[in-house]
């Protein structure tokens, strides 16, 4: 069952902190995550998606 997004945690990117719930403007925010430490981790996990995403369609434009 997925958790409500308000109750969960987000990455502010303009301030680089974990926050819990809709505490910033959600054009500064990324996630939901649902513990703090993932949170504490989507740039890592923003740059590992985008790779994959990358080389997903230059396998397919090849």
């Amino acid at each position: 069952m997925s958790q409500e997004p308000s109750k969960q945690y987000w990455y502010n990117m303009k301030t680089g902190e974990v926050e819990f719930g809709f505490e910033s403007p959600s054009a500064n925010r990324v996630g939901p995550f649902p513990t703090e430490e993932e949170a504490g981790h989507a740039l890592e996990r923003l740059r590992e998606n985008s790779a994959r995403w990358a080389a997903e369609d230059a396998a397919e434009n090849s």
